[in-house]
């Protein structure tokens, strides 16, 4: 739980800081802050559930007495937190690392929440204290899988790889089709942080003339696929391989 506040903490920061303009050292302002909270948070809750499995097994190995009732009603108290919690953090979190980063700091918790119920039930009702320590696992697998996808997403965004949402092909294909346009190339697709995602690429315009009318046609198209900040060279012969 300590973890886990720790964890909120940094998130809330991050998330107040990486507001800040712009300024001329960093022309994106501090939004990647962001990211590299998730990226934390993300090894955090893989540590939190390499600890918890180390645990478990030891406790596989040597059965150790467990109080049901206690366990019962810290569990409970627990499940009340979590809840209100995720329901706080829930909306949003699809669309922001940094917030899905806490939120599943808090989805663990609950898991563990509802697991330690039911350990709490088995034990008091059959004395089968191994179901602690089994529970514990499945919680761990579960956890491992969510941080896992939450550092994968973290990386690529930090490694500027194209969004999974957008192809590239589809990108060069939308807009070739734009009168006017010879060939595209040079062409990269990026995420800045959580919803700002950019382009940039270079388009061989044999008439001059038809520049302005081309980035109009090319930033619609990227609206369209949810790319708000577009960067285009114009050129009459292509000048980059």
């Amino acid at each position: 739980m300590l973890a886990d506040a720790a964890a909120l903490g940094l998130a809330l920061f991050v998330a107040r800081v990486a507001q800040r303009p712009a300024t001329p050292e960093r022309s994106f302002g501090l939004l990647r802050l962001e990211i590299l909270a998730a990226l934390v948070n993300g090894a955090l809750l893989i540590a939190i559930a390499v600890g918890i499995g180390i645990e478990a097994w030891h406790r596989l190995r040597s059965p150790s007495p467990v109080d049901g009732g206690l366990l019962l009603g810290v569990a409970s108290v627990g499940l009340v937190a979590n809840l209100v919690s995720l329901g706080i953090l829930h909306r949003g979190h699809e669309h922001s690392l940094n917030q899905r980063g806490a939120y599943l700091h808090v989805l663990g918790d609950l898991l563990g929440s509802v697991g330690a119920l039911v350990a709490g039930a088995l034990v008091l009702a059959t004395g089968w204290t191994l179901a602690d320590p089994l529970i514990s696992v499945l919680i761990t697998l579960l956890v491992l899988g969510s941080a896992w996808r939450l550092i994968k997403e973290s990386t690529d965004v930090l490694m500027e790889s194209t969004p999974d949402h957008i192809a590239l092909g589809d990108v060069h294909d939308r807009i070739a089709s734009v009168p006017g346009v010879d060939s595209v190339h040079d062409l990269h697709v990026w995420t800045v942080t959580s919803g700002v995602v950019a382009m940039s690429g270079h388009l061989v315009v044999k008439n001059p003339t038809d520049n302005q009318p081309v980035l109009e046609a090319v930033q619609d198209q990227m609206r369209a696929l949810g790319i708000n900040h577009v960067t285009v060279q114009m050129e009459r012969d292509q000048t980059c391989d």
